[in-house]
Parts: C-alpha cells; structure tokens; sequence
C-alpha cells in the first residue's frame, strides 16, 4: 500500500475545498510568496466536483492538481515545490512555455530574410524560450469572459527583443474548469512584428501522486503515426519518420516502461515530439492518455495543435526537492505537451508557427480526469 504524501498546498486544500459535505465550486486566491519580480498570488479553481487546480501568477505556472483515485482518496498529482523562489531557481523547467517552447536549432530564426540571434540556453540551441521564458516572469491576473465556470486568465506584454525574439507580443492564458472534470487551457497571442509563437503547458503528472513509484507502470498511448527524429543536441532534423515496427509506437496502450531501454538515447526515456493523427484539420482531437494502473487515475489529454512531447522525467536525479520534501528521481513524472513542432521556423516542411502584424495566435488544450 502507498503512503500519499501531503504537502502543505494539498492539506491547506483539503482543508478549505473538501472540509464540508459538497465542494465549493469557484476561484479562491491567497498570497503565495516572493518572487524575483515581486509578491506571488496563487489562484485555486474548483469544480463541482472537488477537482481542484492552482496557479500562481508567477509563469501562470499550475501548482497543485488535486483529484481522487478510485476509491476517493485525494493526492496532488501535479509536481512542483512549496514556494515561487524555488521554481525561479529550479534548473528544470514548469509553468507557461514561451515565446516558443522546446528548441530552437542555433538559437535563430530567419523571418523575411532577416536573421535573428535569440538566446542560447540549450548549449548551441535556445530551448523554452531563452534564459527567461515565459515561465519565469509575473504575468497578470484578469477576469476571463465566462463567469459562469472557475476560471482565471493572465497576460503579459513580451517586449520586442525580449531573449531576442521580434515584436512586441501580447500574451493571454486562461484556465478554465468545466462540471465534466475538463481542465481547459487556451492561448491567444497578437504581435506588431512579424515573429514565432509555440506556447504550451509544461505542467508534469505523476498519477499515483509525487514521490509514489515512477510512472514507468503507467500505460500510455498516443495518437501519432510519426515522430520527429532528433539530432546529438536534441534538435528535430527536419524528417517525419513513421513509428511503425519502433519503440516509439505508442498507438495502443503501452506500460511506459516495456521499451524503455530500446530507444537509444541516454539517460534512457521517451523525449520526443509525436506528429499527431490530426487529418488534415486543426481541430480539437486526443492526443493521448495516461492511466495509472494502481490508483486507477486517467488523464486523456485533447488539442487542437500538430505535436505533442512525451517526456518520462528521465532528467530527474533527486536533487530538486519538491513539495512536501519529495525528492524528484528519475522517472518520477511524465508530460504530454501539446505544441508546435521544435525548431520549426527552420524547417519550411513542419506547420508554421509564425504570426504577424493583424493576425491572433490561438491554442487549446484539454485534460480530462477520470477513474477506473
């Protein structure tokens, strides 16, 4: 049997949400810390159903994940740490990725024959949007268009130039729960310069709770026929190679760790972009599903984007200390990470991510929790 952990988030949670007979749907918001740019806020969302999600201002960065097992036992399935400073100093990286998530071949992009030098945080590459993405800035916290569900939304203004990128962008996240267990993540994005976006939930999941097994028990499927092959920097080489007869093949349900150690890589772990089954269309589809065995958790997660990143925490090493005192190892979290593909402003083959001047940059991601 497994010990479920609580840090302070989750028990100041089951305190104030599920302390009464029926949850109490709605937003909350207290004060959560410090960071480099000032006071933290975190903003708790709650359904009616209990299933209860907290982001703070701070890279509009999800913080808790609350939600029961099978037999109603409730865990933080989302990782993350007690306290803003920490995700400010945490070599990895959670939050809201931008102004491009994932690499950035060379840290430049060409955009009508112009060449821009962004950042380089990756050795030779710009990765999640330079040295100071999107993850690591105060965002705003707004009032979305739809009161009648929990939701908040943030913005903030990156500047023309900000890790090199062109254009003033205006930025909005917003987050929304629905009464089906639905966690809705929408961006929109306007710019005045021609400029690439690719922004993305970097929110990591285990299943069972932080710090109860690795997820390498979880069965996982994705809906992609192809992925994108990566060079020695883990940067897509520009071909769209099919998974057929590959340990990459995730189309039917598969125990994450039963090919784990045919992939070729080192540390060994799935870390690469899936050419999701969209047929031709942009419109929402699953693009996979996690489930969780033991505790009977499962996560389908759903999006209107070409790509996804499945990523098994193989960078994990136990040095970041989480919430509650968990030590983070190796395989400890998985995420699923709806986006555009790496490094596509230098590969005329992959979907473009550019935007400009007149143009709204969209994106949606859904979570559905469920149990069996």
């Amino acid at each position: 049997m497994k010990t479920v952990i609580p840090s302070l988030l989750l028990l100041l949670l089951r305190a104030s949400l599920f302390g009464a007979a029926s949850p109490q749907a709605g937003v909350t918001v207290r004060s959560y810390g410090q960071c480099p740019e000032g006071p933290v806020q975190l903003y708790t969302l709650t359904n009616a159903n209990g299933l209860a999600v907290s982001i703070m201002d701070y890279g509009a960065t999800v913080v808790s994940v609350v939600t029961p097992d099978r037999h109603g036992n409730l865990a933080d399935i989302a990782l993350g740490f007690d306290d803003p400073g920490t995700y400010a100093a945490a070599k990895l990286n959670f939050g809201t990725m931008g102004r491009y998530i994932n690499r950035i071949g060379q840290g430049q992009i060409t955009l009508d024959g112009q060449v821009y030098q962004l950042t380089k945080n990756n050795g030779a590459n710009t990765m999640h949007g330079g040295k100071l993405g999107f993850n690591r800035h105060l965002w705003k916290a707004g009032k979305p268009d739809d009161a009648s569900r929990p939701s908040i939304s943030f913005s903030r203004l990156s500047a023309d130039g900000e890790e090199g990128f062109p254009g003033n962008l205006q930025v909005t996240v917003t987050f929304t729960l629905t009464d089906d267990n639905r966690w809705l993540v929408h961006y929109d994005a306007t710019t005045d310069k021609p400029t690439v976006v690719n922004l993305s939930n970097h929110t990591l999941f285990n299943l069972s709770g932080p710090g109860n097994n690795t997820i390498l028990h979880d069965i996982v499927t994705v809906n992609a026929d192809a992925i994108t092959p990566i060079d020695a920097t883990s940067v897509p080489t520009g071909e769209i190679r099919k998974v057929d007869g590959t340990p990459w093949d995730l189309r039917k349900p598969t125990v994450i760790g039963a090919h784990i150690n045919d992939l070729g890589n080192k540390p060994p772990g799935y870390d690469i972009n899936y050419v999701l089954n969209k047929n031709g269309t942009a419109s929402l589809s699953e693009a996979g599903e996690v489930y969780d065995p033991e505790s009977g958790r499962d996560l389908k997660i759903l999006t209107d984007q070409p790509g996804a990143q499945f990523y098994t925490g193989n960078l994990f090493d136990g040095t970041l200390i989480g919430k509650g005192g968990v030590k983070y190892t190796q395989y400890c979290a998985f995420s699923l990470e709806a986006q555009h593909f790496p490094d596509s402003p230098n590969h005329p083959n992959f979907p473009s991510t550019v935007v400009r001047p007149g143009e709204t940059y969209h994106a949606n991601i859904e979570y559905v929790f469920g149990v069996r």
